[in-house]
């Protein structure tokens, strides 16, 4: 399983809300560049629910095809509903990924018995490995620690993405998965306390936009590090909210179309970055890279 600085990829679009090939290819090789641990394709920061089945395929397929071995790609593949779930999660595996990411279900509002039955069903359609994704913020329906330790008996459930954002509940998770099992942080804020407390990684949204700070800070942080992990945890830290001060992924298709790397649209019901949400990203953004200067990270616009 890949583990470190994993950013939830952002999908490209152009005006007319039509796949952007193009900067998908060259968001990919950036992060080639800046060693960038493993990519996840088609999460909910890449729009995944915008998007139509051929499509939410397609760019897996492309993002791979791209990637060409360079860097493991991670495919978002989840659905509120299963047979939607098992068919991209196929089509995930057919493509070449290492692993899929498979969100909690949606808007259905499923009992935990429902929880463990559809992410069983996935695990027992498709060989390849699977993490598990609880973001209650976004789906209502929160996954239950003990939910949680019955799937990690299944042998291709191999992880959780933890978006819960609540440090202590991830803590004693972590105490009672078996060593097998990876916890990634979903949640920027609390990402490098997680990581030092054992989690594997960081499936990220800033790591979209400062992705060799992001590295370095989940290198640091694995490697018990406390003090670098701490600086550069600390000179995100604005931005780590500012990217939420809209619903994700608007304010970070913002700040990348700030750095020249895309051109900042998205499919309704998705809307541009309000003018006062650009100046608290704008603020922040600058605040973190003058942080990382200062922190002699080497960190360039």
């Amino acid at each position: 399983m890949p583990s470190g600085s994993i950013p939830a990829l952002v999908t490209p679009l152009h005006a007319d809300g039509s796949l952007d090939w193009t900067s998908l290819r060259s968001l990919i090789d950036w992060h080639v560049e800046e060693r960038t641990d493993a990519l996840v394709i088609m999460g909910s920061t890449g729009e995944a629910a915008t998007m139509t089945m051929g499509e939410h395929k397609n760019v897996i397929r492309a993002a791979v095809d791209h990637a060409a071995g360079r860097i493991p790609i991670i495919a978002g593949a989840g659905s509120n509903a299963t047979a939607a779930a098992i068919e991209l999660t196929e089509a995930a595996r057919e493509a070449g990924v290492v692993a899929a990411l498979s969100v909690v279900p949606y808007y259905n509002k499923p009992t935990q018995d429902g929880l463990y039955a559809h992410f069983r069903a996935i695990a027992e359609a498709v060989d390849l490995p699977l993490i598990i994704y609880n973001v209650p913020g976004r789906t209502i329906t929160d996954l239950a620690d003990d939910t949680v330790m019955r799937l990690a008996e299944i042998p291709n459930i191999v992880g959780l993405k933890d978006a819960t954002g609540d440090i202590g509940r991830g803590i004693g998770l972590l105490r009672r998965l078996p060593a097998r099992f990876a916890v990634f942080s979903g949640d920027d804020e609390t990402a490098a306390a997680l990581m030092l407390h054992g989690a594997r990684g960081n499936i990220s949204v800033t790591a979209n936009v400062l992705p060799a700070a992001m590295r370095r800070l989940c290198a640091a942080a694995r490697a018990d590090d406390a003090l670098t992990a701490r600086w550069i945890s600390s000179a995100i830290a604005p931005l780590n909210k500012a990217l939420f001060i809209e619903s994700n992924p608007i304010p970070v298709k913002w700040a990348l179309g700030q750095l020249g790397r895309l051109a900042p649209h998205h499919r309704l019901p998705l809307t541009p970055l309000t003018p006062a949400g650009q100046v608290i990203v704008e603020e922040a953004l600058r605040a973190a890279i003058e942080g990382l200067r200062e922190e002699a990270l080497d960190y360039a616009i």
